[in-house]
């Protein structure tokens, strides 16, 4: 009969592709793991992995037990949460995931007042991009994820935490006025500075202006915001910025801030869970404390950046 653990030592073996380290991450020797996973081909009557002198490899078939495995796991640690927080809100271990361009903007805001509201919460943050907070949150390694909407999947549910508009953040000397609304056809792509591939701001930006006009942008990215206002404040281009970063990246006197003609371009973010999950509860009090945090602490804008409001 197949087990929980072996369907985890095929998760961590499908994730590290070797033995051993498959080994380390479970806390097990590698005999052990290995023996594991005979135990399981046997029982299923399949080979799932190619054994190799160096790497191993899944077979067709293993790569679609690891997937359904990973299903099973999710459901039991579903089930486990479901038996340790059935009786308190937001109480044990929450691990939440938050994509770059808002961990360092919402979290400072957030976190006081949850932990002042939910002592018992022991929240565990991890801060990547988009495509690899789904498939970790799809695999139970997370519990929710903060991100932009709307998400294509089914088994996923979300609720909305608050509209976040884009700026254009060009350098001061730019010389469009701060008080004219920029059309996106008004945009020069060719100095467009993005985030690399894989950042959802990158490809919000480029829905954006690809409207106007479909040449490509410069071939400058980068992995952090604050990396392109510097370049931006720099004089070397210009970038859209999310007004919730306004505060912290928009600092410079040699950044000008400019908004949009309507509809203005901006992004839903929300908090998302498996459909499965069934700490809903506590996903619903997270996101009303953090649209109520946000609104709480929302502040006027630098003075040299009121203007683009206009």
């Amino acid at each position: 009969m197949l087990t929980l653990r072996q369907l985890r030592y095929l998760s961590a073996l499908a994730q590290h592709r070797h033995f051993g380290r498959a080994a380390d991450a479970c806390a097990v020797t590698q005999p052990a793991l290995s023996m594991q996973i005979r135990d399981l081909e046997k029982e299923l009557g399949v080979e799932l992995v190619e054994r190799r002198s160096g790497e191993v490899a899944l077979t067709e078939i293993g790569a679609e037990v690891v997937r359904r495995a990973e299903r099973v796991l999710a459901a039991a640690r579903d089930l486990a949460d479901f038996a340790r927080h059935r009786s308190r809100t937001l109480s044990g271990r929450l691990r939440l995931g938050i994509i770059p361009t808002l961990a360092p903007y919402v979290l400072p805001k957030v976190l006081p007042d949850l932990q002042a509201s939910y002592p018992d919460l022991l929240i565990e943050l991890r801060e990547t991009q988009t495509k690899v907070l789904l498939e970790e949150l799809n695999g139970g390694d997370l519990d929710a994820v903060m991100l932009a909407l709307p998400l294509p999947d089914a088994e996923i549910e979300s609720v909305r935490l608050f509209d976040d508009a884009f700026l254009l953040a060009v350098p001061a000397n730019d010389p469009l006025p701060r008080d004219v609304r920029v059309d996106p056809r008004d945009i020069d792509q060719q100095r467009l500075i993005l985030l690399e591939e894989g950042h959802c701001l990158r490809d919000q930006a480029l829905a954006y202006c690809a409207s106007a006009r479909q040449e490509m942008p410069l071939s400058l990215g980068a992995t952090s915001l604050a990396t392109v206002m510097q370049m931006v404040a720099s004089g070397y281009g210009l970038t859209l910025v999310p007004e919730v970063a306004v505060d912290v990246e928009v600092r410079d006197e040699r950044v000008k801030l400019l908004r949009f003609t309507a509809p203005e371009p901006g992004r839903t973010v929300g908090l998302a869970w498996r459909r499965t999950s069934p700490r809903k509860a506590d996903f619903f009090a997270l996101g009303e404390l953090v649209t109520r945090v946000l609104e709480e602490k929302a502040r006027p804008m630098p003075s040299r950046a009121r203007q683009y409001a206009g």
